[in-house]
């Protein structure tokens, strides 16, 4: 194995990642059914790729946000949430959560994070959220183990099929 070239775990084992993309589809519908809606979820998975450091993520859900009708405006304010006033509660406590699924190794969920974002969001609504951000992490680390190409907006030929038409998850 070269440093030029990375193995591309989704071509290398196919088998791995359609499961992944299963158990992304499944967590879509159960977030879904527990009340996430898609704002939500991929103002979240923005963020989450962004703290991880995920181009080819940040790119996918961008993507989607804007399907979505979240302005650039919005998504530009990911980074300074907390001093931003564009994000409604409910967002905020997801944004939170967010970024203590994405720290999850500096000792797990702090109890004050889960009593504030448990004060703001329902019990089904903070497990669907909960498996948003398990699968988003998951596609952040294969996506960066793999170094999956970013290439300009003009030349997405060699970007994996799956994520740039959106049925991965």
């Amino acid at each position: 194995m070269s440093e030029e070239r990375r193995v591309h775990l989704s071509k290398s084992a196919p088998e791995a990642y359609k499961a992944l993309a299963a158990f992304s589809k499944s967590v879509g519908a159960i977030a879904v059914a527990n009340g996430i809606d898609d704002r939500l979820k991929e103002l979240v998975q923005i963020h989450t790729s962004q703290l991880n450091g995920c181009a080819y993520c940040v790119r996918v859900h961008v993507e989607r946000a804007a399907k979505a009708g979240i302005s650039a405006d919005t998504i530009a304010q990911l980074p300074v949430w907390r001093e931003s006033g564009v994000f409604s509660e409910r967002e905020r406590a997801g944004l939170e959560l967010a970024e203590a699924f994405t720290y999850i190794h500096e000792g797990g969920i702090a109890q004050e994070v889960y009593e504030e974002v448990g004060g703001i969001l329902s019990e089904d609504e903070y497990v669907g959220l909960s498996w948003i951000l398990v699968a988003i992490n998951a596609f952040n680390r294969v996506a960066i183990a793999g170094r999956y190409s970013v290439p300009p907006r003009d030349d997405l030929a060699n970007e994996d099929q799956d994520a740039a038409s959106g049925a991965a998850w």
